[in-house]
């Protein structure tokens, strides 16, 4: 029995909606992209979406429409996708890395203060594993030095901040807001983004930018500025407005699921198991990550076996996030090896991320969890 890391949840309703766009002449920049754009927006209750080919697309766009580039500083977690750095790095600016809170795993806005510098332009806040970010926080770090807040929610659509001072979807409160589609994610439109924005000015660069530098409503050979081909096809648009109209019962099933893993890891020392519940916020499960013993992971090796012992059992695992201090890719441009972030590190030398998808079934579930607990306790 081979169980994947993760799994698209496709119904016949999704192949249906491919199908119909087959049978039209519209491929691309048609009625599904608009449609799926104010869909999109109206459940994030945001003016304005823009669908664009990917979420990496997305953040690239982002800090070009924010006027970022050479000579700005941009503060993100390194515990995080490689994506996001790759981002600031390609429109000429620097990242700069901040450190983590323990439990949520996303920005400590302590480390955040930390970081500020008069070349500082903006932060991008990633809602990790679909646990939103501390948004009062942030949202008052970002105001009161005059910075841009930019929220990468790739891995929590669904998830809300409710708090007596702010409330809402994740991605309703930056000046610009980010999510990804590909496969693993909650919903899927195979490849594919969204970019939500408040200001309309923000929202035609946007769509300028993704479609080769063409303003709204130009000719097809009029360009305004130089732009990318980020464009997201009619038939992945299809395929994302059922799955968004799918959410209400994609998102019980897999909190559902967490929980499941939550009773059967129970009890096990030093095995930190994911929050189920966060103060102020409602989750959107992306993926189910453990954190295995210490005593393990200082192991030469010790995480390495854990997997190897469930890959011998057909069981995928996968190891988020590997700090972004710490990824050749980045190297001196991110802080170097004497660069040093000791809640990030800690907690990225014991992740464990399990098989976790919409459909998992109880069954499977029993299955890996016996397998992780009988690895642990193998010495």
């Amino acid at each position: 029995m081979k169980i994947p890391l993760s799994a698209p949840d496709i119904t016949e309703a999704e192949i249906a909606a491919v199908t119909r766009v087959l049978r039209t002449p519209h491929l691309s920049l048609g009625p599904e992209l608009t449609a799926f754009e104010q869909e999109f927006a109206a459940y994030h209750r945001v003016p304005h979406a823009v669908a664009v080919s990917s979420g990496t697309a997305g953040l690239h766009l982002a800090l070009l429409t924010l006027g970022i580039g050479p000579g700005h500083e941009v503060i993100l977690p390194a515990f995080t996708f490689v994506a996001v750095a790759n981002a600031v790095l390609q429109v000429g600016a620097k990242p700069v890395l901040a450190d983590i809170d323990a439990t949520t795993l996303n920005l400590d806005p302590a480390s955040v203060e930390e970081k500020i510098t008069p070349r500082t332009r903006a932060i991008i806040a990633v809602h990790t594993f679909g646990i939103p970010a501390d948004i009062d926080a942030l949202l008052d770090i970002a105001r009161r030095d005059n910075l841009f807040l930019i929220e990468d929610a790739c891995e929590a659509i669904g998830a809300e901040w409710n708090s007596p001072v702010h409330s809402g979807r994740a991605g309703s409160f930056g000046h610009l807001a980010v999510f990804g589609f590909y496969p693993n994610k909650q919903i899927t439109t195979g490849e594919g983004g969204m970019v939500l924005a408040h200001d309309p000015v923000h929202a035609d660069r946007l769509r300028s930018l993704r479609n080769q530098g063409r303003l709204p409503g130009a000719g097809w050979l009029d360009h305004s500025e130089p732009g990318y081909n980020y464009r997201l096809s009619e038939l992945a648009c299809a395929l994302g407005r059922v799955q968004l109209t799918r959410l209400h019962e994609i998102l019980p099933l897999r909190a559902s699921a967490a929980q499941c893993y939550n009773n059967l890891l129970a009890g096990v020392d030093d095995l930190i198991l994911p929050p189920l519940a966060v103060s102020h916020r409602t989750l959107s499960w992306f993926v189910y990550v453990v954190q295995i013993p210490n005593s393990i992971a200082r192991q030469t090796n010790g995480r390495a076996r854990i997997r190897q012992a469930l890959e011998e059992q057909g069981i995928a695992t996968g190891l988020y996030f590997p700090p972004l201090h710490r990824q050749p890719a980045l190297g001196a441009s991110v802080g170097g090896s004497g660069f040093h972030l000791p809640v990030t590190e800690s907690v990225s030398s014991r992740t464990l991320a399990l098989p976790f998808f919409t459909r998992i079934t109880t069954e499977t579930q029993s299955f890996v969890a016996q397998a992780l607990l009988a690895a642990l306790q193998t010495k």
